[in-house]
């Protein structure tokens, strides 16, 4: 993972030249959405041959010079959806978001043919409360959890709390909860379950600071007039900027949680592919 974001980011540093092409299912670029200089999202075309769990990543990218130049990508679509989704941030001198940046529709890429990762609902043991934190395009994988109406199923409500620098740099996830409530067939399912709190840190703007900090004081949870993060109703998913994460992966065990891994579910869980430990 890069310095700058989580699974759901380009991670630059992330290097995977595969030999084999069958690795990738080539599809087709459908629609791409630019919110900011540094932001955008768009859809593919889906093989029925590609199957995920809400939360996963897989590696994406483009055929340079014959050879597939790819990172880490969070799906943010839901795993039924017939088409994929990503959320990205523009990297100018990245080797591959500084291609990806200028897709344009009808445009072919790679899809890697085995999804993983660790934010996954099963990582987490039964609880009534998801808590979602996120950060930049952390936000991709938990836009994917939104969408899986087994989120709704499992749990009684969901907070969703996402922080960036700029105002304009909400706009995806806001977009997003504003259709989960919407939808046609989840929003009777989503109700009055989710909550969603976004934050700036280099503006004004009604909710403003680090999540980080915005959780420990407990102003996130009061300024939602819900109840403080508490270990036995609450299970928590973090993805985002890994200074924000390894911080709160040092906080949480603090208010009594444990961190989850695939073997061993517990109260929270990060994306452990993308952190150092």
């Amino acid at each position: 993972m890069t310095l700058l974001e989580t699974a759901a980011a380009p991670a630059e540093a992330l290097r995977e030249r595969p030999k084999k092409s069958a690795a990738f299912l080539r599809e087709r670029i459908l629609d791409i959405q630019h919110y900011t200089d540094k932001l955008f999202s768009f859809t593919t075309t889906r093989s029925p041959a590609f199957r995920f769990e809400s939360g996963q990543f897989a590696m994406i990218g483009l055929e340079v010079d014959g050879k597939p130049l790819v990172r880490a990508y969070s799906m943010a679509s839901a795993n039924w959806d017939d088409k994929l989704e990503f959320f990205s941030i523009k990297v100018p001198d990245g080797p591959l978001t500084s291609r990806l940046q200028h897709i344009k529709t009808g445009d072919e890429i790679l899809i890697g043919t085995k999804p993983t990762g660790t934010l996954l609902l099963d990582n987490l043991t039964p609880a009534k409360r998801l808590i979602l934190l996120a950060t930049g395009t952390g936000f991709a994988p938990f836009a994917s959890i939104l969408r899986d109406p087994e989120t709704w199923e499992r749990y009684e409500s969901v907070v969703v709390a996402y922080g960036c620098r700029h105002v304009a740099e909400l706009e995806y996830a806001t977009q997003l909860v504003t259709k989960a409530r919407e939808d046609e067939l989840l929003g009777e399912m989503v109700g009055d379950k989710l909550r969603y709190y976004a934050t700036v840190t280099r503006e004004p703007y009604h909710h403003q600071g680090r999540i980080t900090d915005l959780l420990r004081s407990g102003k996130l949870m009061a300024d939602l007039d819900v109840a403080p993060l508490n270990a036995a109703t609450d299970r928590v998913m973090i993805c985002g900027n890994p200074h924000m994460t390894l911080e709160l992966r040092k906080m949480l065990p603090a208010f009594g949680l444990t961190e989850a891994n695939s073997s061993t579910p517990a109260e929270f869980v990060i994306e452990r592919a993308f952190v150092d430990s």
